[in-house]
């Protein structure tokens, strides 16, 4: 048997902190013990092996709620949840879902990046334009 297979959470910690660090300006931290994924400073990325399993959080604002909708998701402690921060918990015999994980990791990384790293992005999502009230655009102020 080989050592993913007799240990699927350990597997699954490495893949998605190889992940997380494919991503410019990125780097492994270990703040409080436990490894985080920051950008710039900023952490987008908690991950844990409690008990042997698979323990991570992420920043979600767009996908958040449908993410608490899982078994495994619950909002993030120290008020995180709050502010979209989504933690998922997997023992050790459970082969946690790599590929939804890791579009998490994504959204994570997206949302707590500097805007000069997302525009470097190949494939990121079209930018949000703000567009002003109809009319307005085209008026002057007189004075």
């Amino acid at each position: 048997m080989s050592r993913a297979a007799a240990n699927p959470a350990g597997a699954a910690l490495r893949a998605l902190r190889a992940h997380a660090l494919r991503y410019p300006e990125t780097r492994q931290e270990f703040p409080w013990g436990e490894p985080v994924v920051k950008v710039c400073g900023k952490i987008f990325l908690f991950l844990g092996r409690p008990e042997g399993g698979l323990s991570l959080s992420v920043k979600l604002p767009g996908s958040s709620t449908l993410a608490l909708d899982l078994p495994f998701a619950t909002p993030t402690a120290y008020g995180l949840g709050k502010s979209g921060w989504v933690t998922a918990r997997f023992d050790a015999k459970r082969r946690p879902p790599l590929p939804m994980l890791k579009q998490w990791i994504d959204e994570s990384y997206r949302a707590v990046a500097p805007k000069r790293l997302l525009a470097a992005l190949a494939g990121s999502p079209p930018a949000v334009h703000r567009f002003a009230a109809p009319g307005r655009a085209s008026r002057k102020i007189r004075r």
